[in-house]
C-alpha cells in the first residue's frame, strides 16, 4: 500500500492554497507599494490599508491550515509513524514552532508582521531580539515546523511531503520579500539623508 495518495485532489488543493498565499501577499504588497492601491481603497488612510491586508493574509492562513488538516485526513497513516515517541516529537515542533510564530509577531507588531513597510510604516529599528537573535526567518520556520509537527502527529508520510513543498515555497518567496524589503529601507535612508543635507550645510555655512 502507498504511503502517498497522489490521486487524493484534497492534497492538491492544499498544495495550491500554500503556492496562492504568499504569491498573493507578495504581488498585493508590492503593488501597493508601487501604486497605493490598497491604501487608496481606504482614503488615504495606510494604517487601515495594511489592517486590512493582515486580516487577509490572516484568514487566507486559516483557510490553508484547514485544507491541510483536510488532505490529512484523507492520506494513509503510516504504522512507522504511530509511536508514543514521534508523537512526543510532534508536540515539540508544533509547540516550538508556534513559539516561533507568536513571538515573532509580538516582536514585530501587526504592522511589522504584516508587511507595512509596503505601506510606507517602516520599524525605527531592526528588532533583534528573540526569537530574531535565533533564526533569521522565526515566522518561516516556524510555520514549517508546525506542518511537520501536524503530521507527524497523524502518522501521515503525505504531511512530511507538503511541509518540505511549504519551506520550497517560503525559500521562494523570500528571494523577492529579502531584497525588496532592503530596498524599501535603502530608498527610506537616503532619502532622510538628502532631506537632512541641505540643513546640514547650511549649519557649515554659518560657521
Amino acid at each position: 500500500m502507498a504511503v502517498i495518495d497522489l490521486s487524493q485532489p484534497s492534497l492538491w488543493v492544499s498544495l495550491l492554497s500554500i503556492t496562492f498565499n504568499p504569491t498573493f501577499w507578495n504581488i498585493a504588497a508590492q503593488q501597493e507599494y508601487r501604486t497605493h492601491w490598497i491604501t487608496r481603497l481606504f482614503s488615504g488612510d495606510k494604517y487601515k490599508g495594511c489592517y486590512a491586508l493582515a486580516a487577509t493574509i490572516f484568514s487566507l492562513g486559516l483557510i490553508r491550515d484547514a485544507l491541510f488538516k483536510n488532505a490529512l485526513m484523507h492520506q494513509p497513516s503510516w504504522d512507522c509513524l504511530d509511536s508514543a515517541a514521534v508523537q512526543l516529537v510532534a508536540i515539540a515542533l508544533f509547540a516550538g514552532g508556534l513559539t516561533f510564530v507568536v513571538s515573532s509577531t509580538y516582536m514585530l507588531g501587526v504592522t511589522g508582521t504584516f508587511l507595512g513597510d509596503y505601506f510606507g510604516i517602516l520599524m525605527k529599528e531592526r528588532v533583534v531580539g528573540f526569537p530574531f537573535n535565533v533564526l533569521e526567518n522565526p515566522m518561516y520556520v516556524g510555520s514549517t515546523m508546525s506542518f511537520i509537527g501536524s503530521s507527524l502527529w497523524y502518522a501521515k508520510p503525505a504531511g512530511l511531503l507538503v511541509a518540505a513543498y511549504v519551506w520550497f515555497v517560503y525559500t521562494v518567496a523570500l528571494k523577492y520579500e529579502g531584497p525588496f524589503t532592503t530596498m524599501i529601507y535603502a530608498k527610506h535612508t537616503a532619502a532622510a539623508a538628502a532631506a537632512a543635507a541641505p540643513s546640514g550645510q547650511q549649519r557649515k555655512k554659518k560657521l
